[in-house]
């Protein structure tokens, strides 16, 4: 008897860099990079969506990662309501941090009066509330709180991870947990958000058949993240709910064929969204021309898979000629990249082709 598929296959993609933010020195290098392959499903038990190609074992992240986006007025106002969130949903003492990365949003709380310690390995800074490790049992008494921001789409088995997490905190607690909304991929066939940094993608309904009290959820971002507060002693193995299957849309890569034949362009924004937009273009035969980032830490430097170089806002905004197609690869920031760009160019939100119904 043919055994019961335990999966649906949703997306796949072959060759795509496995760091989207891996920045390298040179345009040979870049285009050389690790490769893995996406295969998007669906967990008929779960009810979870994952890469079933993903390998743990390519992920060593290094100095050469980039993916600051605290450069951007946009996205610190972002930071400012997330801490309003977690003021709201945690409080203000007692916290940690767990995968705090370069810091930023741990020192937007300090700065605000928290009383908060991070705690990330790779850590490259000298703030003392910094500790470079791991969060487990016994490094701390249990916090009131954990923040989990943009992490949880990195990890192989996100609900055995949080369980972690929980046992290191007592057993206790509340978490704040933001990821990626996929939800809103779906529905603006965003197929430039599919990477292979991220091995899940999750939808507000997965977190509240995780846990058995969510205390608050919704979207931010203009509805590209999601956000949950929850306790994490109500933390269980989700069940999928048949009637909650994912909607994923069979024109989910039509879109594509809207940016064939746009050349002499450029794109504004060489993180995830970036590589994969101008990976993809490349493969159709319609390559980009010019890629502009306002963060100092990319400047010079190549993208994965395409070698393209990365030039900064007062190098390219002068060089092109008025009128030029410039791919916006967020529309969150595309009033600030206006008037960064003084109005010269044709500016193209790539998340807004295809509106949300």
């Amino acid at each position: 008897m043919k055994a019961q598929a335990v999966q649906r296959l949703l997306y796949e993609q072959q060759q795509f860099p496995i760091f989207q933010n891996r920045m390298y020195d040179s345009a040979v290098a870049a285009r050389n990079c690790t490769r893995g392959d996406i295969r998007l499903v669906e967990d008929l038990r779960s009810g979870l969506v994952y890469n079933a190609a993903f390998e743990p074992a390519l992920m060593q992240y290094d100095d050469h990662y980039q993916n600051e986006q605290a450069v951007s007025g946009m996205f610190q106002r972002h930071l400012q309501q997330v801490a309003e969130v977690v003021a709201r949903g945690l409080g203000r003492d007692r916290l940690v941090e767990v995968g705090c990365g370069k810091g930023h949003f741990l020192e937007t709380l300090q700065a605000g009066g928290f009383d908060i310690t991070g705690f990330d390995p790779a850590y490259e800074g000298s703030n003392p509330g910094v500790r470079k490790e791991v969060f487990s049992e016994g490094v701390m008494s249990p916090a009131r709180g954990l923040i989990l921001r943009h992490v949880l789409e990195h990890i192989p088995d996100p609900v055995a991870f949080l369980g972690q997490l929980a046992r290191a905190n007592g057993g206790a607690g509340r978490i704040y947990i933001e990821v990626p909304c996929f939800d809103w991929i779906c529905r603006r066939r965003a197929w430039f958000d599919v990477f292979y940094e991220h091995v899940n993608y999750f939808r507000l309904t997965d977190f509240h058949r995780m846990f058995g009290r969510v205390v608050e959820s919704g979207r931010l971002f203009g509805g590209q993240y999601l956000y949950v507060v929850a306790e994490l002693d109500t933390l269980r193995q989700p069940e999928r709910d048949p009637a909650d299957a994912v909607a994923f849309p069979d024109d989910f890569t039509a879109t594509l064929a809207h940016f064939d034949g746009v050349r002499d362009c450029a794109i504004w924004g060489g993180a995830s969204k970036g590589v994969i937009f101008a990976l993809l273009k490349e493969r159709r035969g319609s390559p980009v021309g010019t890629v502009i980032d306002i963060n100092p830490a990319k400047q010079g430097k190549f993208l994965p898979g395409t070698g393209l170089r990365v030039g900064a806002p007062a190098e390219e905004i002068d060089r092109l000629p008025t009128g030029t197609p410039v791919f916006v690869m967020n529309s969150n920031y595309i009033e600030e990249i206006r008037a960064m760009s003084r109005g010269r160019f044709e500016l193209i939100p790539i998340d807004t082709t295809h509106k949300e119904s």
